[in-house]
């Protein structure tokens, strides 16, 4: 057995499980040195840190027992940032733990609290939840912690980051003074620190984040682009890849409902993960793309936190982390358990030298790459479609008379241009991008061939820029980089839509309008107020704005 030192029904947990070593983490806290100390672990995304907590609080569970003793309070506790995280955190434990016979139980939003309680009543050994639903248990009387002999903090950073700091606090001014705490996260930015410092006593700092920084297993690129390339790039990389799983990150929920609706449009099988998603919405989309109905995720970070779907080889930032430690959280989603990942940044042009601050600064290598062509891609793919045939197949007499037939009819050059048109029938198309050097254009003049629209908001309506572009985004339905420049006027607005964007701009306004006109907004095609100025005039202006003096959220 390769796991003496670890408690026997671990031990043979970890064998059943295929486990020949642990890693980096997992050794570092099964060390006769780290027992009963608390701990702050830095441990990367995908670097076993689910286990090695599990290994870490054995003692306090098992000490030199084989089975855990009955328990009506639970003995241990285990918070993390999302439902998803939580889920499998609790699922890692119920195998590592089964042979001790441990009673493994989540608490998470978006399940039945009543079921919850009757299963905290009926007594538990280890409690897996969020923030918000245990702080909900702990104060209406079902949560006891009065036995709890460790708890554990799983991305600490990401909570706090979520909000959850009043949750957490609450909590662990709960547990008692004696427990064991032990706080894993891939980063520790400075209100980690305060946290441990109020909470922990003595504790140990372990950092097993191997020789290179970030990961070691995941190949970082970076393409610049033209802002209304974004969505174009994207189709292009997906196609350039083909990975069997690909996760695009989108600051928000907007960008990811409109990104999914147009990957799908264009024939991806593509999913969606936001916070607009139920819990069965969320469940329905991971079991598409673990089963393979589904190969493309597009998420928001706190929708992504926590999800471990196999054979993810391509992660795209659509939209920029905020920092380098975001990009790190959302490019682990690859790279895992010893496979080979790549990340790939989609740089808007005037971005690029505020990118490579953060990647410089992060030690962070990068290789900056061209979109790839519509051309190259169809090298790709003829590449892996002679990959494809030369695989050697198993076939039975039907299919070599069928075979034969086929011959005889089509002829063998025949054969093979059905074939190859069978099998690229499905691909979506790659896009063909704008040439030149992919800076931002000017938000005055740039857009060759833009639409105009007069907006009745101006001056005298508290009209600014600031306020106008999300409200013309919403109406319209198009991203920032699609509208050029905004003219503010005494009554009206003049902006100017890109080309590229303008048939659904119009569509979308066609739509809205009678929900636009509710709230008195008026949207109507113009010319470029420079030409109403030369002209000495321009059309009728409605005497009302937008009520409310700014955009309706």
């Amino acid at each position: 057995m390769p796991h003496e030192q670890l408690p026997t029904p671990l031990a043979r947990a970890l064998d059943a499980r295929g486990y020949d070593q642990l890693t980096e983490v997992q050794s570092s806290v099964s060390t006769p040195e780290v027992a009963g100390r608390d701990l702050i672990v830095s441990a990367r995304t995908g670097s076993g840190k689910t286990v090695a907590f599990g290994l870490a609080m054995a003692g306090e569970l098992l000490g030199e027992a084989e089975k855990l003793p009955f328990a009506v309070a639970p003995l241990a506790l285990v918070i993390a940032p999302t439902r998803e995280l939580a889920l499998q955190v609790s699922t890692e434990l119920t195998w590592l733990y089964a042979d001790a016979q441990a009673r493994v139980m989540t608490c998470v939003g978006g399940m039945d609290p009543l079921k919850e309680r009757r299963a905290l009543q009926s007594g538990t050994h280890i409690v897996v939840g969020t923030p918000g639903r245990l702080r909900d248990h702990l104060e209406r009387g079902a949560l006891d912690l009065s036995a709890l002999r460790v708890v554990v903090l799983d991305e600490a950073d990401e909570m706090l980051d979520m909000g959850f700091r009043e949750e957490l606090e609450e909590i662990l001014d709960a547990t008692p003074g004696e427990r064991r705490t032990l706080l894993f996260s891939a980063t520790m930015p400075r209100p980690i620190v305060a946290l441990a410092k109020r909470y922990q006593k003595d504790a140990l700092r372990i950092e097993a984040l191997g020789n290179a920084a970030g990961h070691g297993d995941i190949a970082y690129q970076a393409v610049a682009v033209r802002p209304t390339d974004i969505e174009h790039a994207v189709v292009n990389l997906l196609r350039f890849h083909d990975a069997e799983t690909a996760i695009l990150f989108c600051a928000t929920r907007e960008a990811v409902r409109r990104l999914h609706g147009s990957l799908s449009e264009r024939g991806f099988e593509a999913v969606a993960l936001s916070g607009e998603h139920s819990q069965a919405d969320r469940n329905r989309a991971l079991q598409a793309l673990r089963d393979g109905r589904a190969r493309v995720l597009v998420a928001t970070d706190v929708a992504a936190r926590g999800i471990d779907l196999p054979g993810v080889s391509l992660v795209i930032h659509v939209e920029l982390p905020r920092d380098a430690e975001a990009l790190q959280h959302r490019s682990g989603r690859t790279g895992r358990a010893g496979r080979k990942g790549v990340a790939v940044l989609v740089v808007p042009g005037m971005r690029r030298r505020r990118v490579e601050g953060m990647l410089r600064l992060a030690r962070i290598p990068v290789e900056w790459t061209a979109v790839p062509t519509a051309d190259e891609i169809r090298v790709k793919d003829r590449e892996r479609l002679m990959e494809k045939l030369r695989t050697p197949v198993e076939s039975d007499e039907a299919d070599q008379a069928f075979a034969a037939e086929l011959l005889r009819e089509l002829g063998p050059d025949g054969v093979a241009a059905a074939l190859v048109r069978a099998l690229a029938a499905d691909l979506p198309a790659p896009e063909d991008l704008l040439d030149g050097p992919a800076e931002e254009r000017p938000q005055h003049g740039g857009f060759d061939g833009a639409g105009w629209f007069r907006i009745n908001a101006g001056r005298r309506q508290g009209g600014d820029p600031k306020w106008l572009l999300p409200l013309i985004c919403r109406i319209g339905h198009v991203s920032r980089s699609e509208i050029g420049a905004i003219k503010v006027a005494a009554t009206d607005s003049y902006f100017e839509v890109s080309p590229r964007a303008l048939p659904n701009f119009l569509k979308a306004l066609r739509k809205n309008s009678p929900a636009m006109a509710q709230d008195g907004i008026l949207v109507e095609p113009s010319t470029s107020p420079d030409d109403h100025h030369a002209a000495g005039g321009g059309p009728p202006r409605p005497r009302q704005g937008p009520r409310g003096g700014g955009p309706r959220r």
